[in-house]
């Protein structure tokens, strides 16, 4: 019953923040939005801790004060990124793009990957604001495939599909979908499509190790293994807030030489995301374990034999 009332609880607040925010001047909506987060950051609930945990290694130099000031305004940028996103809907999207156009920086990158004629998959960190980078990309090649973790309650999630489809987004389910998700991105971009990913957290035994921050953590092996298996170029996207816009970073390709190259792209993209995470701590919206040494003993250690099991087995063939 309790889990039935929360995710009704989710679904109202999502669908009050949907019509609401649209309704009140922008002005007001921004300031409700910085109070939220200034308040959750004095609240230091689980989340805002592993928010300052997270932080802590990619700053380790900040002392107490600067940490704190860095936790609000993390906090702070990821309410830019709610209050964007319920506002998006109701936005002229060409006059979005247009606005991005001169922020976004490697396009020639994409061109060049997309005149090569096999694709392009982006693969980004939990940055900014990757709706808006979205919103550039459809007005720039067109539509894009992008996978949806399926959210509950289905309403919930039936709202956030209708929201990204109006933006132009092409959603595939991760689950319960007609088709394997894999599949239909491949085949996306073997047709010279564009398939943009977040890459920047696994903690299953799915995910691939790496080294982030000096530190071992794990990140999907989705982009690079597809990438390796349709030829298509691997590019890191980087994404920040600036005062009055968006900051946008297509990087060169990560070199992909097989499936057998799939750790070694995954630790190039891993060091990508960290160059541009250092440069824009605040922007990183990361308030989940992500370091192994954070995690239960007994979940590294299930990590561990899992990740052993699939060495034994595959190798890196994956």
């Amino acid at each position: 019953m309790s889990s039935s009332l929360g995710e009704r609880a989710a679904l109202l607040g999502y669908t009050a923040g949907w019509r609401l925010v649209r309704a009140l001047p922008e002005n007001w909506a921004r300031g409700l939005f910085r109070f939220g987060a200034d308040r959750a950051a004095r609240r230091a609930g689980p989340g805002v801790r592993q928010l300052r945990a997270n932080l802590a290694r990619v700053v380790p130099q900040a002392g107490p004060d600067e940490l704190d000031d860095l936790v609000r305004q993390s906090l702070r940028s990821y309410a830019r990124y709610w209050l964007e996103a319920f506002r998006l809907p109701s936005m002229d999207l060409r006059a979005v793009h247009a606005s991005c156009d001169s922020l976004v920086s490697g396009q020639e990158n994409l061109d060049a990957a997309l005149a090569q004629g096999t694709g392009a998959v982006l693969a980004l960190p939990h940055s900014g604001n990757w709706d808006v980078a979205g919103v550039w990309l459809v007005g720039h090649s067109g539509t894009f495939t992008t996978v949806a973790e399926r959210l509950r309650p289905e309403a919930l999630y039936q709202r956030f599909l209708e929201f990204r489809r109006t933006l132009g987004f092409e959603i595939v389910p991760l689950t319960g979908g007609d088709r394997p998700p894999a599949k239909v991105l491949a085949e996306r971009l073997r047709s010279n499509g564009v398939v943009c990913l977040l890459g920047d957290r696994d903690l299953t035994a799915s995910g691939v190790p790496v080294t982030f921050f000096g530190e071992q953590t794990m990140m999907p092996a989705g982009p690079a293994h597809l990438a390796a298996t349709t030829g298509a170029a691997l590019l890191p996207v980087g994404c920040w807030f600036t005062d009055d816009g968006w900051g946008f970073r297509i990087h060169p390709p990560v070199p992909v030489a097989g499936t057998n190259r799939v750790t070694a792209a995954t630790q190039s993209l891993a060091d990508v995301f960290a160059a541009d995470i250092a440069a824009h701590p605040a922007d990183w919206h990361m308030m989940q374990q992500l370091w192994l040494a954070d995690l239960p003993e007994s979940r590294q250690r299930a990590l561990e034999r899992a990740l052993a099991r699939k060495r034994d087995g595959a190798g890196e063939t994956r």
